[in-house]
């Protein structure tokens, strides 16, 4: 069976957001020192073993051979793979990022400058341009993000490593066989630590079953500087998943008082039905006529509310994350001209708004403790902060925010 991204669970949206709230870097530089190889003859030996299962997997005695040359054990990827955050963004923070006011502006300037191609692919796929550039936008940061990770020595690492060794090691073999069918050689198959690659992160197994060649050079380059065969590969993804073009992803929605259900992606409705229990657009307009939606609240009852249609399973096939779908939508949106989110997020644990968070940011970057942008996104970058301003100041050292720490700094 073909492992997809969404069994993969790595992407965003990974890479684009890393940076954001917390510190990160992003770029298409050749791989960096961070990624530096070490001797280690347990890695070494595990190779040699290695090889004759390629070969066993179908990747040619030559290509496993070039493929693997100058392979290395790299003790980041480790790290980062043990240390994955636990921590789950609210949709507020992950809207704040995903759809941000300067990704807006960048989305909006990408599909003018991309429009021709873009329309293309919509033409040849079915999905429409607006979708295909928020994945982009969501994925690389408009190719700004993709990675600079050597492909084979990281899954190689985490292959050895053990602890998902099957799965890394059958992505592993997917990347060789890229490699020998000549769409990329070696030292440029770079892409995030964990192994996806690219403007829309594909990792190996999902750009076998999904990459094309759009431009028509023989290659299937969703490296190259021109993100073209990577986005419309990306609009393949969506369309064999089962995208139907014309149908909105879905749409923020209000929720009449009388409203008792059901809730969930898969308990859709028709949009008569919607209609008659009072659901209508975040504008109280009516709700046009898509077929069927269901209806999700993320935040409660007292946050924003959305209808989402069958198209928005299909971007969870992409990355299935609830929060990961909305922001797709959403930004796609705004790109084409929609509005933010008009309802009203309720506070979260510490009893902040998103304004609060950002005052309480701009306070601490006053008070010369910098946590970057001041977004609202309390990232480790902010806790950090918080941390060194309480102990400058003689106070109980949290990290966490509270209405005096607000006061002090305002």
């Amino acid at each position: 069976m073909q492992v997809t991204r969404r069994e993969f669970g790595f992407g965003l949206g990974a890479m684009s957001l890393a940076g954001c709230a917390g510190g990160g870097t992003g770029g298409v530089s050749a791989p960096t020192s961070l990624w530096r190889a070490v001797p280690n003859p347990a890695f070494s030996a595990w190779v040699d073993s290695f090889r004759s299962r390629a070969v066993a997997a179908g990747v040619s005695p030559g290509a496993v051979t070039s493929g693997l040359r100058g392979v290395g054990y790299i003790p980041a990827v480790i790290e980062r793979d043990r240390n994955q955050t636990e921590f789950k963004r609210s949709l507020q923070d992950y809207l704040a990022i995903a759809a941000s006011e300067s990704r807006v502006s960048d989305g909006r300037a990408q599909l003018r400058a991309r429009r021709a191609t873009l329309n293309a692919i919509e033409a040849r796929y079915g999905v429409e341009a607006e979708v295909v550039c928020a994945i982009w936008g969501l994925e690389s940061r408009f190719g700004t993000r993709r990675g600079d990770a050597p492909v084979i020595s990281s899954l190689a690492t985490l292959s050895f490593d053990g602890r998902r060794g099957v799965f890394f090691e059958k992505q592993l073999i997917a990347a060789l066989k890229i490699i020998e069918r000549g769409d990329v050689s070696a030292d440029r198959m770079v892409g995030s630590w964990a192994g996806a690659m690219g403007h829309t992160q594909f990792i190996p197994t999902s750009y076998q079953a999904f990459a094309v060649d759009f431009t028509g050079d023989g290659k299937r380059d969703i490296w190259s500087d021109d993100p073209s065969d990577a986005l419309a590969s990306a609009a393949a993804y969506l369309s064999r998943n089962g995208w139907k073009r014309g149908v909105p992803w879905g749409m923020e929605v209000r929720l009449p008082a009388r409203y008792g259900g059901p809730f969930g992606r898969n308990a859709r409705q028709s949009v008569g039905t919607l209609r008659n229990a009072g659901v209508t657009r975040a504008n109280g307009a009516a709700l046009p006529d898509f077929g069927t939606a269901g209806i999700l609240i993320p935040s409660g009852r007292s946050g924003p509310a959305f209808a989402v249609t069958s198209n928005f399973g299909v971007i969870l096939r992409y990355n299935n994350a609830e929060n990961y779908g909305i922001g797709i939508g959403h930004l796609s949106d705004r790109i084409t001209g929609g509005s933010p989110i008009r309802g009203t997020f309720p506070p979260d644990a510490f009893g902040f708004n998103l304004e609060d968070r950002k005052m309480l940011q701009r306070g601490l970057n006053r008070a010369g403790f910098d946590v970057g942008d001041a977004d609202g996104v309390l990232g480790r970058k902010t806790e950090a902060a918080i941390r060194a301003y309480q102990q400058s100041r003689g106070l109980p050292v949290t990290g966490t925010p509270s209405r005096e720490l607000l006061a002090r700094l305002s």
